[in-house]
């Protein structure tokens, strides 16, 4: 792993663990809500993140993209067919989750990321845009990047994929994220492009977004119903 990957890295764990100091210090300046302060800097944090770590890969961007490499129109498709692969990849492993391990297909993380969206919309940014942007650069270019030159594909995308599912400290649904970051390293190995699991996450995450906030949760259950009788047949 080279020196500029590790400054990644230390940028990214830098700015998850900010806003145990920064908030606190906003909400005393500011005499706000700490949990309003903590959105805003989350939103500022991530912003700042990204372009420190797309400064620190600049070189590489500047480099000669590989021979083998996804053209625009490839992107594209990939993009879209990438989308369908990782809302059946979820559904699948949501639908297991409930059927082998009983587990609710509710997530608490997902419903606090609603939650603070609600409060404040700017916040939509941050899993819309900015954590796409920054996961997929940390958790497929760099961790399984590094990991597939000296192992097969499946365990690389799969130790890749456990340390993506881990950061995001739900660990009841280990095997949703488990699912989307497979899908997203085999999307990064067949096009050669980091943009289209960027784009493919981005927008997994948006349309999440979109129906949370526009779906009562009868809905939602709905839906998830309907994916159980896809896979399961009831």
């Amino acid at each position: 792993m080279t020196r500029r990957y590790i400054y990644v890295i230390l940028t990214y764990i830098i700015m998850q663990f900010s806003v145990f100091l920064a908030a606190p210090l906003l909400a005393f300046v500011f005499n706000t809500d700490l949990a309003l302060a903590s959105i805003y800097w989350s939103v500022f944090s991530f912003a700042a993140g990204i372009v420190i770590v797309l400064w620190l890969l600049k070189p590489e961007m500047q480099t000669q993209a590989h021979r083998d490499a996804a053209g625009p129109g490839a992107i594209i498709g990939w993009s879209v067919l990438g989308i369908i692969l990782a809302l059946l990849a979820q559904g699948l492993a949501a639908t297991i989750e409930l059927e082998v391990f009983g587990i609710d297909p509710g997530s608490e993380n997902t419903q606090g990321i609603m939650n603070m969206a609600r409060a404040v919309p700017i916040f939509v940014v941050l899993p819309a845009i900015f954590a796409p942007i920054l996961e997929e650069i940390i958790f497929r270019q760099i961790i399984f990047g590094s990991l597939y030159k000296k192992m097969n594909f499946f365990f690389a995308a799969i130790i890749s994929a456990i340390i993506f599912a881990v950061i995001h400290w739900d660990f009841l649904h280990l095997l949703v994220y488990m699912a989307m970051g497979f899908v997203f390293a085999f999307l990064y190995v067949q096009t050669k492009r980091i943009i289209v699991p960027i784009i493919v996450h981005a927008g997994m995450n948006t349309l999440v977004v979109i129906a949370q906030l526009s779906l009562d949760p009868e809905e939602i259950q709905r839906q998830m119903d309907q994916l159980q009788l896809i896979f399961f047949g009831g």
